[in-house]
């Protein structure tokens, strides 16, 4: 008969994230618990890593170089899968709990995530626009690691916290908690989020989608008109 295997029952602080115009980010927390067979946990505790993903879209990468003292774009490169958002923390560097073919299986790390490039570039291209790709969502805190993230309490309690931070894409997240024991993943567990813009924000964002050409207009009208406004104002007081 074969053993029976740990289950997660993992949760998250809020399965919503409303962004309004006042929204400078938010704090996630996921939780959960380790149910193990009779109620009894290992000797050796095992290990977490929690991962929380946003919508895969694709993304051009434009590189810009000096030419003639003009900063220009020279190259640019697809990728058709890149993920809006991505934030992993782990209870130990994962580096020291899977080896390097399950952390790529399961894309357990920034470095391991699968980008899809668009093809009919060379290797070494495509190596340097990933690079460049990954350095650009780090920066804008969309993508991020932190290998103490994990807080295991009496081997079966586990705690996370994520940053969400204020330019986050909005769309369906799913946080992934990933149960490892000797560099194998022995559960795994998911829950979706929804993070969605809110009230004139939503507004815009639906206009812009549904109707890009009329929302394309309005804008520049509008822009036309606050510049008259502004250059009238300003006559007016000359």
């Amino acid at each position: 008969m074969a053993q029976a295997k740990p289950v997660l029952v993992p949760d998250i602080s809020a399965r919503e994230v409303q962004i309004r115009y006042s929204f400078t980010g938010a704090q996630l927390l996921l939780f959960g618990a380790i149910i193990y067979p009779g109620g009894r946990p290992p000797e050796e505790p095992a290990d977490i890593v929690v991962v929380l993903r946003g919508p895969v879209q694709p993304i051009l990468i434009r590189e810009k170089q000096k030419i003639a003292g003009i900063w220009m774009n020279a190259d640019s490169a697809r990728f058709r899968s890149a993920p809006s958002f991505y934030a992993v923390a782990s209870s130990r560097p994962i580096a020291e709990l899977v080896d390097e073919r399950t952390a790529a299986i399961y894309e357990m790390g920034v470095g391991n995530l699968q980008l899809s490039p668009g093809g009919g570039n060379l290797p070494e291209k495509e190596r340097r626009f990933e690079a460049g790709l990954l350095d650009l969502r780090k920066r804008q805190a969309l993508y991020s690691e932190n290998p103490r993230g994990v807080e295991i309490t009496d081997r079966v309690l586990y705690r996370a916290t994520i940053r969400i931070p204020s330019q986050v894409p909005v769309g369906t997240y799913t946080a992934e908690t990933f149960l490892i024991d000797g560099k194998d993943v022995i559960a795994v567990a998911t829950r979706d989020i929804q993070i969605n813009k809110f009230g004139f924000e939503r507004f815009v964002a639906a206009a812009a989608e549904r109707h890009g050409l009329l929302y394309g207009l309005a804008a520049v009208v509008l822009s036309l008109f606050l510049g008259w406004t502004a250059a009238a104002a300003f006559r007016r007081r000359i």
